[in-house]
């Protein structure tokens, strides 16, 4: 099956909320790149789609900016996948290795479903030093990380973070590796 050409908004969020993961080209007729990875990108929608579970769709920069803009889209071609209308993964360029495993990733979890998880984990859990509000409403990282730091609690979890890391890091042999894989690493999202 070929992808879908977007041609609108509603049609574009239609299609995320009615598949479990979508794979989006994010494209410009004007652009090279684009032109040379779209017969793979449709040769992977004609093998891998599977009605309400994993859809294929192309989105032209040009003529749908607001969609573009809204996912942060800035280099052409841009592939993104969406898992239940959220981003999973992001391919920029034209990179048919990635494209092919993001692609065979979601196909292999469409159809098998999601690991079960145990009744214990069931919950999503809670990341510290950010809010929830900022999250949904679309703020950047940056912005909420700063806005955390300037309350009461975020201030903390930074001294926090900070005092773990250069303890963590002044008595081992690799400082880098064990800041890195400590689990007070703001980088690895512990």
């Amino acid at each position: 099956m070929a992808p879908t050409h977007i041609s609108s908004t509603n049609q574009f969020n239609s299609l995320l909320s009615s598949n479990t993961y979508v794979i989006v080209d994010f494209y410009a007729d004007w652009c090279g790149p684009c032109k040379t990875i779209a017969p793979i990108f449709e040769q992977l929608a004609a093998t891998h789609t599977a009605a309400g579970k994993l859809a294929f769709c192309k989105v032209d920069v040009d003529a749908h900016q607001d969609i573009a803009r809204k996912h942060g889209v800035s280099a052409m071609p841009t592939f993104l996948v969406f898992k239940n209308s959220a981003v999973a993964n992001t391919i920029r360029g034209a990179n048919p290795p990635a494209l092919k495993s993001a692609v065979e990733a979601a196909a292999r979890d469409a159809k098998t479903g999601p690991a079960r998880q145990s009744v214990a984990f069931s919950s999503k859990g809670h990341v510290l030093g950010a809010g929830g509000s900022g999250a949904a409403s679309g703020q950047s990282a940056a912005r909420r990380g700063a806005d955390a730091l300037l309350t009461g609690t975020g201030f903390a979890d930074t001294m926090v973070r900070f005092v773990a890391l250069y303890f963590t890091s002044l008595f081992s042999l690799d400082a880098y590796a064990s800041a890195r894989d400590s689990p007070f690493s703001v980088r690895t999202g512990r």
